[in-house]
């Protein structure tokens, strides 16, 4: 949404305020046919190295439901242009589970998608959020969720992917070796963070906090005290261990079993049983069909 000038004007403060480890993955998220030739050339300048493409679907029809402006046309044009540019990471985002959207719309955006060699792919399930049109329609049944059509879809691209040797590391990512996304991974392993912004979220040696949302009150109280800190909690333990067995089972390394002490061994048994886990290198991970249910293992290993 930034102009190559605020762009450069906000990389180039931030490259004098942060000492920036050496080979830093820094990833910019852009939607196609919103930069063109001269701002993808200012993303290398500002030091961006990584750019998430928000395609979304390769089929017009798909991308009207979403309410995208872009078109199948313009996402090969912007992956080019990127490229051109001297980006040399580029992830594709894809959405599946969408109202109206066939197995054979799906299937085509994955093959169009893989014949622009992008090193990174993410493929989301739509889900329905409230305060938003498409959780309406789904409350009023003019939307309806498919869940064999959705586990369908999350296997085709599975076996889609990894047949082009893409690494499936976390349930909705998938990568060539040695781009798997270092930002997500940080996030997954229980990195600390940190957030700059109205909203943003920083998490640090077990405290959390979220600044003020509202942009006058955030620059307001960042002039008076110094920081925009709105809500903290100070995290147990016992907490940091329930979000790495949340997060660390999304991944295909798994969990490392000193998160599992508080956790029935009984409830970690029948995943095992199921065929849906297995423990691997003392860690315990998903297998089959266990990362398509990856939401429902967790929600009954910790409750």
């Amino acid at each position: 949404m930034l102009s190559p000038t605020h762009l450069e004007a906000l990389m180039s403060g931030l490259w004098e305020t942060f000492a920036f480890a050496p080979h830093a993955e820094i990833n910019l998220e852009a939607n196609p046919a919103t930069f063109g030739r001269e701002t993808a050339r200012a993303f290398v300048r500002s030091g961006i190295t990584r750019v998430s493409l928000g395609a979304q679907s390769f089929d017009s029809g798909v991308l009207k439901t979403l309410g995208r402006t872009h078109s199948p046309e313009d996402i090969a044009k912007s992956v080019n242009l990127l490229r051109r540019a001297g980006i040399e990471n580029i992830s594709i985002d894809l959405m599946f589970s969408i109202p109206g959207q066939s197995m054979q719309q799906w299937q085509r955006s994955l093959q169009d998608a893989l014949a622009l060699e992008p090193d990174h792919l993410s493929a989301y399930n739509l889900t329905y959020e409230e305060d938003t049109p498409f959780f309406d329609e789904l409350q009023s049944g003019v939307y309806k969720e498919q869940e064999e059509l959705n586990a369908s879809m999350f296997e085709l691209a599975h076996e889609t992917l990894t047949a082009r040797g893409y690494r499936h590391y976390e349930t909705s990512n998938y990568s060539r070796p040695g781009f798997e996304s270092r930002h997500n991974q940080s996030y997954w392993s229980g990195r600390d963070y940190l957030g700059l912004g109205p909203s943003a979220v920083s998490t640090i040696d077990g405290r959390r906090w979220k600044n003020v949302s509202d942009t006058p009150r955030y620059l307001h109280q960042v002039a008076q005290v110094g920081h925009a800190e709105h809500e903290i909690e100070l995290l147990s333990r016992a907490q940091l261990d329930l979000e790495r067995i949340a997060l660390l089972l999304r991944t295909d390394e798994g969990v490392p079993r000193r998160h599992l002490t508080a956790v029935d061994p009984g409830r970690i048994a029948d995943p095992v049983e199921e065929g849906l886990a297995e423990w691997r290198n003392d860690h315990l991970r998903l297998l089959g069909r266990g990362p398509l249910l990856v939401d429902s293992i967790v929600s009954h290993l910790v409750t």
